[in-house]
């Protein structure tokens, strides 16, 4: 396949996937902290620029994605890509050193470390993914890409009941990693 070919049948892809990608970034966006920059549109054609680019490689004879469940699975990754770099970008020192805008009110002194936490439940899913390969991809459609259990099930091509049993385990597995005095105290 010529990369013109690829990148003609990238351009026709987009129209077909582009409001269910935007629905599912939105839905992921909705999650993050207040204060958050990056938009579900700019996430979509981030994402999607990362895929069409994926194709144009020398190594990259074929789209690497051959049915719906590898497209949505190559999309949740790449928008995990773009949501850990945001994150890591937004504490280099050159951009606030992790510094946000906050708006003053008694309750500032409590709030969460978004970024901080996304960079470490990306480095927990890495080391999860090394034993369980299958639960990390769900642990990737459901946080990453924002879908529903029944939704990353069908892509995975497993039972919702299976899902909702892996899911469990990887939030389990997840928290007790993200959680090191836990973890220290039952080791």
């Amino acid at each position: 396949m010529s990369d013109v070919t690829r990148i003609h049948a990238a351009e026709q892809l987009l129209p077909l996937v582009y409001e269910e990608l935007r629905r599912l970034a939105a839905r992921r966006l909705a999650q993050e902290a207040p204060g958050q920059t990056l938009q579900p549109t700019a996430l979509v054609h981030e994402a999607y620029l990362r895929l069409v680019a994926s194709l144009g490689g020398a190594a990259a004879a074929e789209p690497s994605w051959d049915s719906r469940r590898h497209f949505f699975g190559a999309a949740a990754e790449a928008m995990r890509r773009i949501l850990i770099e945001s994150a890591r970008r937004k504490k280099r020192l050159k951009h606030g050193g992790g510094r946000r805008r906050q708006e003053l009110s008694a309750d500032v002194a409590g709030a969460p470390e978004a970024d901080e936490d996304l960079i470490a439940l990306d480095a927990a899913l890495v080391k999860f993914a090394e034993k369980y390969p299958l639960h990390a991809r769900l642990v990737e459609l459901r946080y990453f890409a924002g879908l529903t259990g029944d939704e990353a099930a069908r892509l995975l091509d497993i039972s919702p009941s299976t899902a909702d049993r892996h899911w469990a385990f990887a939030r389990a597995w997840l928290r007790r990693e993200l959680q090191p005095g836990e973890k220290a105290e039952k080791s």
